[in-house]
Order: structure tokens, then C-alpha cells, then sequence
């Protein structure tokens, strides 16, 4: 057994190659192998949100403050709010975020098929940002 104490380990600014904005990610779990698990606390600030993107396995999300934003391809853009678990299938391209007025803030669930958990994609464009 591991037990993470919380404060342990430093809240991580999101890869600006990935993500539009303000984006604040703090770990959960990332499970050694053979488990697969990976779980961030992700936070947005008003205006921000990830690059277009898939997971190889899916991904959960559970949204625990403010209010969100997510797209699919080809979708009406959905608002999300705390309480709201989304699941979004293997290979399913899609973007979530903060609104523009809104800071939002989720639990990201996915698990890695060979050591990864994201195939990044380009970013959302304005258009596609608007509800």
C-alpha cells in the first residue's frame, strides 16, 4: 500500500501545447503496472480548455465545480455541471473546458494502453468553443 499525502506533490501547469487558457493539473493516481489507472484533478479557468483529443480507452469525467463545456465532433457543445459524470468512448474526438464567463473544475479518469492515455490534437477554434 502507498499512501499519498495530500500536498505531497505540486499542483502542474498543462502543457500549453495541449491546452488553450489557464489550466491547473493536480495528480490522483498514476497505478504502476500492470494496473492502467491515471486520475487528475483538473482546474480551468474562465476561457480555457484542451486541444481536440481521443484516449485509447475511453476517459470519465466527473465535474466537481463551476460550469463547463464539452464538444464532439460534428456535436452540438454541451454544458456540464457539478454532479455530472460523462463517459466518452475509446477513439471519440472531443474538447472540454471552462465556459467563457466560467471557471470549471474535474476529475479525469482514463487508463494507458502502452504507457499512454491521450492522443492530442489540434487546438478548438473559437467556432467551435461557442455555444
Amino acid at each position: 500500500m502507498e499512501i499519498l499525502i495530500a500536498g505531497d506533490r505540486p499542483s502542474k501547469r498543462a502543457n500549453t501545447d495541449w491546452f488553450t487558457g489557464t489550466v491547473w493539473q493536480d495528480p490522483i493516481i498514476e497505478a504502476p503496472e500492470p494496473a492502467r489507472v491515471r486520475g487528475l484533478r483538473v482546474t480551468f479557468l474562465p476561457g480555457s480548455r484542451t486541444n481536440w483529443h481521443t484516449h485509447p480507452l475511453g476517459q470519465t469525467l466527473y465535474i466537481l465545480e463551476g460550469t463547463g463545456l464539452i464538444g464532439v465532433r460534428k456535436k452540438e457543445v454541451q454544458i456540464i455541471k457539478p454532479g455530472d459524470t460523462i463517459w466518452i468512448p475509446p477513439l471519440e474526438e472531443h474538447w472540454h473546458g471552462a465556459t467563457a464567463t466560467n471557471m470549471m473544475v474535474h476529475l479525469a479518469i482514463q487508463e494507458s494502453l502502452n504507457g499512454k492515455t491521450a492522443n492530442w490534437l489540434e487546438k478548438v477554434s473559437d467556432s467551435d468553443y461557442q455555444i
